[in-house]
């Protein structure tokens, strides 16, 4: 029997998990923490003493795996297997983690940014399994897009292909990617925040208020979680603010859509849990928006693997690596 390791390194956690080759199931994982004040070297050595568990666990050896994967946060070189300098991992600047898990175990390790690895594991295991041509928004705390192109992930020259939460879809606006208006100032976690606490004030300033908006310190609480729960209650400011959002999540699509003709567009995080918030806006000004004879062979859906896209994530980025690395040789 042979198998993908999966590595998936994140700011807070880590998770190390196995899985069949040819199989999507996960059949045995480890996660523990990855606090900063560890540092890099005692999170590598927990990744390397995890992974001979996990092996350990199911009866097989390193022998047994075809290749391995890290998901981790950019920026990062993939082609060298280094991790650069992520904002959410201080210390972790120049790393060549591809080089020292493959001095460890033997078997080829592969690298790509969690909007890359995620992509991945919608288009192999999740809701774009089958397509050519897919999409993957990140959704989040920011917007990131990962390309599958043709069959196959599109990176760009410098593994900066994807950004698409840098694209402006307005001159003011929320603040998102160091810049005003911009797609991830619209449609993220702390955009959405941003923008609901702007228009409170706004609306706080013109002696209006509402039932979740009756003072100053109220503003204070507002997160795209709050909004959220209070939208789904029908609270009229909240129901606004998503249906602004999903305004413009539908300007951005349409961009992507003109350019990249995919015939599915998977959006996880925010989108995967207030889709009902977000899509009847987000489909007039895509209708509105997009060319109509790319518009109609694409779908948008909501991510399917949830709580556990990280691991497939990882496993993803092995199994492509691996694919790739077959075809080339």
């Amino acid at each position: 029997m042979k198998y993908f390791l999966g590595i998936d390194i994140g700011g807070t956690k880590c998770a190390v998990s196995v899985a069949e080759n040819r199989k999507s199931d996960i059949i045995s994982k480890i996660t523990f923490a990855t606090e900063n004040s560890r540092g890099r070297t005692a999170v590598i050595n927990d990744i390397i003493s995890s992974a001979e568990s996990v092996l350990r666990n199911i009866g097989a050896s390193p022998d047994d795996v075809l290749s391995a994967g890290i998901s981790c946060g950019g920026p990062l070189d993939s082609k060298s297997g280094i991790i650069i300098s992520p904002p959410n991992l201080p210390g972790w600047n120049n790393v060549p983690v591809c080089d020292i898990i493959n001095k460890k175990f033997g078997f080829p390790v592969f690298l790509q940014n969690d909007a890359n690895a995620c992509a991945l594991a919608e288009w192999k295991f999740g809701a774009g399994r089958g397509c050519k041509n897919m999409i993957f928004l990140t959704f989040g705390t920011g917007m990131g897009a990962g390309l599958i192109l043709d069959g196959r992930l599109y990176s760009g020259t410098n593994d900066l292909a994807g950004e698409a939460g840098h694209i402006r879809l307005s001159q003011c606006g929320p603040v998102g990617y160091g810049k005003e208006g911009s797609f991830e100032g619209f449609c993220s976690g702390g955009g959405i925040e941003r923008f609901a606490k702007q228009k409170a004030k706004e609306m706080l300033e013109s002696g209006r208020t509402s039932p979740l908006i009756r003072n100053e310190s109220d503003i204070q609480n507002l997160t795209a979680k709050t909004l959220a729960k209070a939208a789904e209650k029908g609270d009229e400011f909240s129901v606004e603010i998503y249906k602004e959002c999903g305004s413009r999540l539908g300007e951005g699509l349409a961009v992507l859509v003109d350019i990249l003709n995919p015939e599915c567009i998977v959006i996880g995080s925010i989108y995967a849990r207030s889709e009902k918030l977000l899509r009847s806006s987000m489909l007039k000004t895509l209708q509105k928006e997009a060319l109509l004879q790319a518009l109609s062979v694409c779908r948008v859906v909501p991510a399917a693997l949830g709580e556990n896209i990280g691991d497939y994530a990882a496993l993803g980025v092995a199994s492509d690596g691996y694919e790739r690395m077959i075809t080339s040789a």
